[in-house]
């Protein structure tokens, strides 16, 4: 049997030693998807001095400016000098000659309140009805929010947003279609307004996604047997899953939740170009058709990063809610496996 001292620094070494391997595999991950990102770019047809060029340019002027880019350097120096360039913050879009560090934080003014707005307000639809549709889920309401689920997720994204824009905005005139206020948050009330519908759109689909997850974990939960233990000593079944069930049932819901919160903003970059909005997802699809390579790899970068990095605290947090997950490496002699 191990002491309460010894289990306690064993826990400590194998959560430290959890935490270091995982911050080594994301440091990994992000360099091998770093390569992915500007290898694939360079088979992409198309020629980024061409396209800032336009038609009718010659071949010395083409050569001159593909110099003058680094485009005639090998592709490691390629690689080095925009790997660099994104540690120091001196990537310079190659069209507006910006540094890329301005053109991405200026435009998460909008990029960000509408992420995190679709995600907060898909919280708040998808939990209860995902624990109604798993209490419930032989009666009419329960199949009837599964029903809903199904469609979102059949639904593409963008035609939610056509369809928003047609009721609110064409037939009731009640919000804007598109667009964001010259002026950005200087007028709130017009900035709200104009990311009313987005966020909607998105919550809808992220809500369709947690939903069955959300429902999934409330049936697993209702048949514990701490459950029934706990419904046998004479507590509701509401009383039971708040007192017994609600910690059990977080560490799955925790999962989907950070993973939705990092796809709201992948979403975002979706929708902002259905909605006209001025954020990372108009940046981006400007950038593809310019070819602007740099700001192209520091977004799609970005994104990534935001991912993994999201999947690494979900880690801990679940082992901070599942007392089980931080002891599931400790081997019962005492030792860490």
């Amino acid at each position: 049997m191990l002491s309460h001292t010894n289990e306690t620094k064993i826990i400590g070494y194998v959560m430290t030693k959890f935490i270091v391997v995982r911050l080594g595999s994301l440091v990994v991950s992000l360099f091998i998807a770093s390569i992915v990102i500007f290898g694939v770019l360079r088979l992409l047809p198309g020629d980024p001095a061409a396209t800032i060029l336009g038609v009718g340019t010659t071949a010395e002027q083409l050569e001159q400016l593909r110099e003058e880019l680094g485009m005639n350097q090998p592709l490691t120096a390629q690689y080095v000098q925009w790997i660099s360039g994104v540690f120091s913050g001196d990537t310079v879009s190659l069209v507006s000659k910006i540094p890329v560090q301005e053109l991405i934080v200026d435009k998460l003014n909008v990029t960000i309140p509408l992420s995190l707005g679709a995600f907060i307000l898909s919280v708040l639809i998808s939990v209860p009805l995902g624990v109604i549709a798993g209490v419930y889920r032989n009666s009419f309401v329960g199949v009837g929010v599964s029903a809903l689920s199904q469609l979102g997720l059949a639904v593409p994204i963008f035609w939610v947003g056509v369809l928003l824009v047609w009721i609110f905005s064409l037939q009731a005139g009640a919000l804007p279609s598109g667009g964001f206020p010259r002026q950005g948050w200087e007028q709130p009330n017009a900035a709200v307004e104009s990311l009313i519908l987005p966020i909607i759109t998105v919550a809808i689909a992220m809500s369709s996604v947690m939903v069955r997850y959300i429902r999934s974990a409330t049936l697993d939960v209702l048949e514990a047997d701490y459950i029934r233990t706990a419904r046998s000593l004479g507590y509701s079944l509401w009383g039971a899953l708040a007192r017994h069930g609600l910690r059990n049932g977080s560490v799955p819901v925790v999962a989907i939740l950070g993973v939705e919160l990092a796809t709201s903003l992948l979403g975002a970059v979706v929708v902002e170009n259905v909605f006209a909005l001025p954020g990372l997802g108009n940046l981006l699809l400007t950038s593809v058709l310019a070819r602007d390579f740099p700001v192209i790899q520091n977004l799609v970068l970005l994104l990534t990063a935001v991912v993994l990095i999201m999947n690494f605290i979900i880690d801990l947090i679940q082992r901070g809610i599942d007392p089980r997950l931080r002891t599931a490496s400790v081997s019962p002699a005492g030792g860490a496996l």
